[in-house]
């Protein structure tokens, strides 16, 4: 496939503007940026060499490679070497939010129970969404991980990387490219192992296994309500996290009630 290079705007001139301020790397950054986010530059976009980068920026190439570095860093583009290398446009992946957030928690701007907290509100969201929207094709590849979990489990295999692969297959369900993204960031560092009060590993593991078959069961059953009551349990489970959770929990409740004595009166009416 032909690489694809951004356009130039009428008259000749380059992308981008030269710049002028004391953090200068910062300045083209922000520019680069802006070209992504506005789609000047797509994805797998190659960006012209440092040295045209550096003429139209008015700066050295130094100055340059160190708004590349950033960046780089950031999961905006990947810089390759060789004589096909360059720095392309990229998609920031999972990873890249999932560290920015351990480096937070690290700094202790954010508690585990901060982030336990935030994935029970993702993913209360996302198994709704999955009731509504997973195909045949969505529920066969979540029965068939469920089967290779309780074969790893009896072969006393089981690891972690099985239940972040349910958690990731269950965000496809929800046909959402967002949540698909902050779900993948729920891994390592972000997962809930840490979070655990101290279980015998081959009981946690066999537990997982059966909460995350309930939540399946669920979604081929359309039944929403009880796969968000799954999930909840799932994610709190072994956390003491329950008192926290409990407002929100009991909200959810309440009005998974309320919706189901809605459904059943309109039924009866019919």
């Amino acid at each position: 496939m032909a690489e694809s290079s951004p356009k130039r705007r009428e008259g000749g001139e380059g992308l981008f503007a030269p710049v002028s301020v004391a953090r200068a790397s910062s300045a083209i950054a922000g520019q680069i940026r802006t070209a992504i986010v506005t789609g000047q530059l797509g994805q797998g976009d190659r960006l012209p060499p440092e040295r045209e980068l550096a003429e139209q920026f008015g700066v050295s190439r130094v100055t340059v490679r160190d708004a590349l570095r950033g960046l780089e860093a950031m999961g905006l583009i990947d810089v390759r070497v060789g004589a096909r290398g360059g720095a392309f446009v990229t998609v920031p992946s999972g990873s890249v939010v999932g560290q920015t957030m351990a480096d937070m928690m690290m700094m202790q701007a954010l508690t585990p129970e901060d982030i336990a907290e935030a994935r029970l509100m993702v993913e209360l969201g996302t198994v709704t969404l999955a009731c509504a929207r997973a195909t045949e094709e969505d529920l066969s590849r979540l029965r068939e991980l469920c089967e290779r979990s309780e074969r790893e489990l009896e072969a006393r295999t089981y690891g972690p990387e099985l239940s972040w692969d349910f958690h990731a297959l269950l965000a496809l369900a929800a046909h959402n490219g967002a949540i698909e993204g902050m779900t993948s960031s729920f891994r390592g560092t972000l997962s809930m192992h840490a979070l655990r009060v101290r279980e015998p590993r081959q009981r946690a593991h066999a537990q997982t296994v059966a909460e995350h078959k309930q939540i399946l069961d669920a979604l081929e059953r359309r039944d929403a309500e009880a796969a968000r009551h799954g999930m909840a349990d799932h994610l709190l489970r072994g956390t003491k996290l329950d008192k926290r959770a409990a407002p929100l929990l009991d909200w959810w409740r309440t009005r998974d009630v309320r919706t189901s004595q809605r459904s059943a009166s309109s039924r009866r009416a019919k």
